[in-house]
């Protein structure tokens, strides 16, 4: 399944499953089940979604950073991370949202 966002305001982001539902839960927008398979984002709402993302972004990274630390003060290999990070995968989804909030647009997928 693909996640496809579409906002008034730019281009559509498409997703693969895994990435998308990631991105919903960062910013609130799952369901009992999991990330939901339609939804919005009212424009309202994009600054906390912008917040959560960063706020996710640099948690990773100050994780990643910290397992690297570790492992260079024990004499181990370093750790493996994703190829694409977090910081790479949201560029697109971000760029929406800005956009998004400085025109005034809701962002909705699955419909």
């Amino acid at each position: 399944m693909l996640y496809k966002f579409k906002s008034k305001s730019c281009g559509d982001v498409i997703m693969l499953q895994a990435n998308g539902q990631r991105m919903l839960e960062v910013i609130g927008k799952e369901t009992a089940n999991g990330a939901s398979q339609k939804g919005i984002v009212v424009a309202a709402q994009i600054p906390a979604a912008l917040a959560a993302l960063e706020a996710e972004i640099a948690r990773e990274e100050a994780a990643q950073k910290a397992a690297l630390a570790l492992a260079l003060a024990k004499h181990e290999p370093a750790p493996r991370f994703e190829a694409i990070s977090l910081r790479q995968r949201t560029v697109s989804f971000m760029a929406m949202l800005r956009q998004s909030a400085k025109d005034g647009h809701d962002i909705v997928w699955g419909v």
